[in-house]
């Protein structure tokens, strides 16, 4: 849990209040968590305007971690379609801890084959890219796909996603990450080391940029003539804004052009989540884990995210 905001230094192993319920909400015994950016926003109250909803001095909520799976323990007075005893996965408040509360309406089953741990690498990152595809892209069979930052937690499923809705994928990534990124499924894969993507002769139908640090203009110049481009989150920037202002300005702009430009603030629901385990459950997507760490470490592995090494989801468990 944290009293401020700050770095994973915040961050402490402590005793808890098991969560108290509302009659929508289940009460879930945390089998795992997977950590993602939108926990280390939080942690840090960054940007600073997000904190007029977070708490402006501390967070008002103390534990970490949204993408969980586990077991339901209690259900709220008004829920069906759960009971207890029912292994779930979705987006809850407070994942970092032995028990944790959800909306019924952000949880579905886990199924058999697909397990807690890897359930749990899937709701933020991959309902993101779910939504960045194909309701902000459109993306459909036969296009031709760019994603930018295609070794990221988001990015991972992006390139999954494009693939199996039937696109040609080019992913961007480090040099050292090339190879994985092979392995998801890009056709190609620019090492952004290597080659400039403001001098490629390539054009894209739909280009999804979830690193955030290349000029509109730039990204704009590999798009089809009636492309489309997909900010995702606002990474980089000031302090104040982040790097919202890229989303924002590139949509605000985008009714004067042939191109398509939006930005993407996705919200998980259950028919993503149902979604995304269905098409685990029929191999067309997989969650890729980095590394697991135990509930007593979870500062640890909370500075593992900070640190940019991980290659897939980082999962704790108790």
């Amino acid at each position: 849990m944290q009293d401020s905001y700050g770095d994973s230094s915040v961050l402490r192993y402590a005793d808890a209040d098991r969560p108290v319920i509302e009659k929508n909400d289940v009460l879930i015994r945390v089998a795992a968590t997977s950590l993602n950016i939108g926990d280390w926003h939080l942690m840090t109250g960054l940007p600073l305007v997000a904190r007029a909803a977070l708490g402006l001095r501390a967070p008002r909520s103390r534990i970490r971690g949204m993408d969980v799976a586990g077991t339901i323990v209690e259900t709220g007075r008004d829920v069906t379609g759960f009971a207890i005893g029912d292994a779930v996965f979705g987006v809850a408040d407070g994942g970092l801890a032995e028990f944790t509360r959800a909306s019924a309406s952000a949880i579905v089953a886990t199924g058999p084959d697909l397990g807690f741990e890897r359930s749990s690498a899937l709701p933020t990152s991959g309902a993101t890219a779910l939504h960045a595809l194909r309701e902000a892209g459109g993306v459909h069979a036969g296009q031709k796909v760019l994603v930018i930052g295609a070794a990221g937690g988001v990015g991972i499923y992006a390139v999954q996603l494009a693939k199996a809705f039937g696109a040609l994928v080019t992913g961007v990534c480090s040099r050292a990450k090339t190879g994985f990124v092979e392995g998801l499924g890009a056709s190609r894969v620019i090492d952004y080391s290597r080659e400039d993507l403001a001098e490629s002769a390539e054009r894209y139908d739909l280009v999804v940029d979830m690193v955030s640090n290349r000029p509109v203009a730039q990204l704009r110049s590999v798009l089809a003539p009636r492309g489309t481009l997909v900010i995702v989150g606002g990474e980089g920037g000031s302090r104040f804004l982040g790097g919202l202002t890229r989303p924002l300005g590139a949509s605000v702009t985008a009714p004067l052009r042939s191109q398509k430009a939006r930005g993407l603030i996705s919200v998980t629901r259950a028919s993503d989540l149902q979604t995304l385990a269905d098409l685990v459950e029929s191999q067309k997507i997989a969650p890729v884990i980095d590394s697991t760490f135990p509930l007593s470490e979870g500062v640890e592995a909370m500075r593992r995210l900070e640190s940019g090494a991980a290659v897939g989801k980082i999962v704790v468990v108790p």
